[in-house]
């Protein structure tokens, strides 16, 4: 038999076994799905999550650049009787080779916090404040050491670009029980956006819907969202009719297009923030003790506008919005040189409007549904870069949640004498990931989307090994 009569006569036979696969697809995908995951409900209604959880938020404090662990989290004494020493072996990777140096101590001191002996640098003496709420990760690792790719890890689980984000994949999950906010909400630097920019907060090949929405600290929060002057409340009404029309017509015709669907909900949801993301956003309600514990009076005006925008987070989770996130202007933390002074100058910025966020989610009774995380993409090396940088680390590096149902007044995993490599519990980004999402009630391997002939997810784990760390969960 040639290969055409071949498909001719077992042409339904394996037709029967594709739709056969489909259907079986299909009963896992229920809308509100208490089992796995693929729900073609593209929109932003509540869903129902896995199994029981505790977070319904997270506000992420993104610190673009990688952190040096060795200076703020991870007290290494070992390291600092070295300074100025050789390093002991062969095992570093370094990113900037020609340019490492000896051994590099931290010059700041680290003193434990009193309640719980967890020790802080003193460059964080809010943060310290905090550490009974805190769960401090010091065995992080990642895969990538470059910039670009270490963030593609940190916020989609792969080096690939053009993939969705872990909110938008939570989202996706989840939906979000406001009808007339953004589900995901990025609030970026006024001086500029961070390094890869929206890719940030992309839902990649997920619907568009998914995707973060940027709202300004300063001046109007989204462009063009108010009725020009001369425009008529009718006039405007009809202005959006009709084009909800042309939007609605070409969607028949194109049903699969993403892009136009999410413009077309967009655009319904912009006529709802008219009204409420200006109130929801209106700063002033707030108390002048409430300003003063952000610090967002503060004489340095890098302070006063993160801590705007740490307030911001907390007013649109307490409204009902299930994902913020903060970023930095580039990428400050990326300290090649002049570590010690540039760290100076970034937690001044950041120490009291990140503690103030989890202490004032607390005493609203937000904190336990609300997961705050503080981190960058990777760390930095033990040994100098020059004569006062740090390179890269992605073997060892800190980072902290709060609430949400993680541990508190904890410190999880430990790196070697030197900082250098997470050497006890460590804890990958996939593991991360799969932890984050199990908080908020979903289950890593059910939650999937098809992609390229495949069913793909955050933590993919037909291809990356993922666990979630029930060690880090209260």
């Amino acid at each position: 038999m040639n290969r055409r009569g071949f498909l001719r006569s077992t042409a339904g036979g394996l037709g029967l076994l594709a739709l056969q696969r489909l259907i079986a697809e299909g009963k896992e995908a229920p809308v509100h799905g208490a089992r796995v995951g693929v729900r073609d409900d593209h929109s932003l209604v509540a869903k129902g999550p896995h199994h029981r959880r505790q977070a319904k938020a997270v506000i992420c404090l993104f610190q673009h650049g990688g952190p040096s662990q060795i200076d703020l989290f991870d007290p290494k004494p070992e390291l600092n009787r070295w300074h100025g020493k050789e390093y002991p072996g062969d095992d570093l990777e370094i990113h900037f080779d020609r340019q490492a140096g000896k051994l590099l101590g931290s010059p700041f001191r680290f003193q434990p916090e009193w309640q719980t002996g967890i020790e802080f640098s003193e460059l964080l003496p809010h943060t310290a404040r905090i550490a009974g709420d805190l769960t401090l990760i010091r065995s992080m690792v990642t895969t990538a050491i470059d910039h670009d790719l270490a963030l593609r890890v940190i916020h989609t689980g792969k080096v690939e670009f053009g993939r969705p984000t872990l909110n938008s994949w939570a989202i996706y999950g989840l939906g979000s029980e406001r009808r007339d906010l953004p589900a995901y909400v990025v609030l970026p630097d006024p001086k500029g956006l961070p390094i890869a920019k929206s890719d940030n907060w992309s839902a990649g090949w997920l619907p568009a819907i998914y995707q973060g929405t940027e709202i300004r600290s300063q001046g109007s929060p989204i462009f063009d969202l108010a009725r020009p002057p001369k425009v008529s409340r009718a006039a405007r009404a009809n202005q959006l009719r009709f084009l909800k029309q042309l939007n609605e017509a070409e969607l028949r015709e194109y049903p699969g297009n993403s892009e136009l669907n999410a413009r077309i909900r967009n655009f319904e949801l912009a006529a709802q923030m008219q009204t409420s993301v200006n109130e929801v956003l209106d700063l002033s309600k707030e108390s002048a003790e409430t300003r003063a514990l952000y610090g967002l009076d503060h004489a340095n005006p890098a302070t006063a506008n993160y801590a705007k925008r740490c307030l911001m987070a907390r007013r649109l989770v307490e409204q009902g919005v299930p994902f913020v996130q903060i970023f930095l202007d580039r990428q400050p933390w990326d300290t090649h040189t002049d570590n010690a002074k540039q760290l100076r100058d970034l937690t001044l910025m950041t120490d009291q409007p990140s503690a103030a966020l989890v202490e004032d989610l607390k005493r609203r009774g937000l904190l336990d549904s609300t997961i705050v995380l503080w981190c960058g993409e990777f760390g930095r090396l033990p040994v100098a870069q020059g004569t006062d940088g740090r390179d890269h680390s992605r073997h060892g590096f800190s980072l902290w949640l709060a609430g949400g149902g993680f541990k508190r007044g904890v410190v999880h995993g430990a790196t070697d004498e030197f900082g250098a490599h997470a050497a006890r519990d460590i804890v990958s980004v996939h593991d991360f990931h799969a932890t984050l999402l199990y908080a908020l009630g979903l289950d890593h391997e059910k939650l999937k989307y098809p992609h390229a002939g495949r069913l793909d997810s955050l933590t993919d784990p037909e291809i990356t090994y993922a666990r979630v760390v029930h060690e880090l969960l209260a």
